[in-house]
């Protein structure tokens, strides 16, 4: 993909986009085989996470006050130390079973609220800590009785554009269903502009995944939309590093080399018969145009309205997700485990 030459394209990325009409738009169906997605998703699966699970966006996890959430059945909470690191373990006091997401962070300790049990970062006998990890833009949790696989020191991290170029945000959302109907919706690129008409036109899959020749991604030409009539053309390449994560990067137009990592984290225990997903999406977006810099002062008003068009596209989504795992628990989802 050309990038955009002239006056014209170096003040504004946008671009007249024809609207043919939702329904008149080229079929996608045949392209979106279930097999091909079933594929995809089963070497997916087969990556090694190191039991690491998206907890939560860095901002989430604050000082002065614990975070909480149940992962894989398990919970967690989460706090800072005096020195800003991370730390987690078990949610439960080990003295009554107080819920220590509700307790106080003094001094890097946190402090159980029903009876002043102090705990650190370093744990205690009966309540040992789970390994932590900050990347700056999530926290992440290594549950290894979870996971059941090998435990690596550090989660398997996309490639991301430089921090200090980029603006992060954010979102997250949660659904009945399991990871790996979230993962299939995001190795189902062909779904974009029919049940995103609002987001994206002008969807073409290029490149469909090959282990032996593409590392296994997809290479999509997509134009996001701006206003009926105007968008930001882009090629993005879609790849899924572990079982849990699907990252779209850009690779062409504007906006090259940022990526949207959406990770998909179980809320319930394997096997719960009502299982719940949050997805944890991280949008970072970067730019060389000069009047980036402008985008990046005014991040903290820009981070709400992307998060915002992130979960409208996950309200979409999750109803794919759900309907996915509706169908998969009666047997009748093509290509489906």
């Amino acid at each position: 993909m050309k990038r955009p030459t002239g006056r014209r394209g170096r003040l504004s990325p946008l671009r007249p986009i024809p609207d043919p009409g939702w329904s008149r738009q080229e079929p996608t169906w045949r392209a979106a085989r279930p097999q091909l997605i079933a594929d995809a998703l089963k070497r997916a699966a087969a990556r090694p996470s190191g039991n690491w699970y998206v907890l939560a966006a860095a901002r989430e996890v604050r000082p002065g006050r614990p975070f909480g959430r149940t992962v894989a059945g398990v919970e967690v909470v989460a706090w800072r130390t005096e020195s800003g690191r991370v730390a987690a373990g078990p949610g439960a006091c080990p003295h009554l079973g107080a819920p220590l997401r509700d307790s106080v962070v003094e001094s890097g300790r946190l402090i159980c609220h029903w009876h002043g049990l102090a705990l650190t970062g370093r744990g205690m006998p009966g309540w040992e800590v789970f390994p932590a990890h900050d990347d700056g833009v999530l926290v992440w949790v290594r549950l290894d009785r979870a996971g059941g696989e090998e435990p690596t020191g550090l989660p398997r991290l996309p490639e991301r554009p430089d921090p200090r170029a980029s603006v992060d945000a954010v979102t997250t959302v949660v659904g009945d269903c399991e990871p790996e109907d979230v993962v299939a919706n995001r190795l189902d690129p062909w779904h974009g502009a029919w049940f995103h008409p609002y987001a994206f036109t002008r969807l073409t899959v290029v490149e469909e995944p090959d282990p032996a020749v593409n590392g296994d991604r997809f290479l999509v030409d997509v134009a996001y939309r701006v206003g009926p009539r105007m968008g930001v053309p882009v090629r993005a390449e879609f790849t899924a590093p572990e079982p849990r994560t699907v990252v779209m990067r850009i690779v062409g137009g504007e906006g090259v080399s940022s990526v949207v990592e959406t990770h998909a984290t179980p809320l319930t225990a394997p096997g719960d018969p009502r299982p719940r997903t949050a997805v944890v999406e991280a949008v970072l977006a970067t730019s060389e145009r000069p009047g980036f810099a402008a985008a990046r002062a005014a991040a903290p008003l820009l981070r709400p309205l992307m998060q915002r068009a992130a979960a409208r596209l996950w309200r979409d989504d999750l109803a794919y997700a759900e309907r996915r795992r509706l169908l998969r628990g009666q047997g009748r989802f093509p290509g489906a485990t």
